[in-house]
């Protein structure tokens, strides 16, 4: 998943807690050889091998429900939660220290934006030379998908971390919260806020982990589909929801929408939310 991953589980034997840990991991390494768009052999692959292609392609029964997730979420966030963005790439390397050229990145926004493809579940029609990339939600929908495999499997307190992307299987045993650490933007390695979750999930998106400083400003690899620009305005958002999945999108979304509207927006949907401005100011809700 491309960051640190760790499960927590409180079990009744060495022997579930192994059995439970296996069954998460193995469904973790699925999802990421389904949708990771570095394998040659995954789906994401095979669907970005299809554009262009006047028959579509057709695709299974998950991958339809996070196709019709990702509409939904376009449609939600006024297109700016895009999933054909991953295109910006091609521009943008936070390695070299070198912002990409306007030209640059006008040659790629004809290649963005859901609105463009087709889609009738089963099938998908993507226009040639666009890209689908579900990088910016698989981690989350993971997340939720082995918290439920560990509570299937008959585990009820506990909790799967991916990358700070955090689904709860139960409080701990007692019934006391687990303390969830909100990283400080500015000092990774410190946590500048926690907050004391039961149940649900929480996700977190920032300008911390992957970004390039230039002439003094920060750069940050969430990426705006409708300038190619990245964010800015916000160094984090912290979302709580039922799902991991939601939390994460919606911490996207503020983001994208930075400090005029995403407070408002993240208040409107009545989530849980912990912002951090970028005077370092703190501003949450429990919704």
């Amino acid at each position: 998943m491309g960051s640190l991953c760790e499960l927590q589980l409180y079990a009744a034997s060495q022997a579930q807690a192994d059995h439970v840990a296996q069954l998460a991991q193995a469904e973790l390494r699925r999802l990421e050889n389904t949708y990771s768009r570095f394998r040659d052999d995954s789906l994401t692959t095979r669907i970005n091998r299809s554009a262009g292609d006047a028959a579509g392609i057709a695709v299974d029964g998950e991958t339809a429900g996070l196709l019709d997730y990702a509409q939904q979420a376009w449609q939600q966030s006024d297109g700016l939660f895009d999933i054909t963005s991953g295109v910006l790439r091609q521009a943008w390397d936070f390695k070299s220290g070198r912002l990409p050229t306007q030209v640059q990145l006008d040659a790629l926004l004809p290649r963005i934006g859901w609105q463009q493809l087709r889609w009738e579940n089963p099938r998908l029609w993507l226009p040639a030379q666009m890209e689908l990339d579900f990088g910016g939600f698989v981690k989350e929908y993971a997340a939720d998908s082995a918290a439920r495999l560990c509570q299937q499997a008959g585990i009820r307190h506990g909790l799967v971390d991916l990358g700070g992307d955090i689904a709860l299987i139960g409080a701990h045993p007692d019934g006391t919260a687990w303390q969830v650490g909100i990283r400080n933007p500015r000092a990774p390695d410190q946590a500048i806020a926690r907050i004391p979750l039961r149940h649900g999930a929480i996700a977190s998106s920032g300008d911390y982990e992957r970004y390039m400083e230039v002439a003094g400003r920060r750069y940050c690899h969430i990426l705006n589909p409708k300038t190619g620009w990245p964010v800015h305005g916000l160094r984090a958002v912290s979302v709580v929801a039922e799902q991991c999945l939601v939390a994460g999108t919606m911490a996207t979304v503020a983001m994208l929408k930075g400090s005029l509207a995403g407070p408002g927006w993240l208040a409107d949907l009545g989530l849980p939310y912990l912002i951090i401005h970028t005077d370092g100011q703190i501003e949450r809700s429990s919704g």
